[in-house]
């Protein structure tokens, strides 16, 4: 189920900060195909978010 988009940004942090304690805690010995490609997905949202890192501060600031 898509996340509302009043709340997609929170949704979306708490399961990712899942996502890091699992991999934090090692839980990744029996990934499957999905998982994996998920992670790999994963890997690459991280890369965009922290090239577009300067435009996202800048977000967060016009509402603080």
């Amino acid at each position: 189920m898509a996340n509302m988009s009043y709340c997609r940004f929170e949704n979306t942090a708490r399961d990712l900060q899942d996502c890091v304690n699992a991999i934090n805690r090692g839980e990744t010995d029996e990934l499957n195909n999905y998982e994996v490609e998920g992670l790999k997905d994963l890997l690459d949202l991280a890369t965009n978010i922290i090239e577009d890192k300067e435009y996202i501060q800048e977000i967060i600031q016009n509402y603080e």
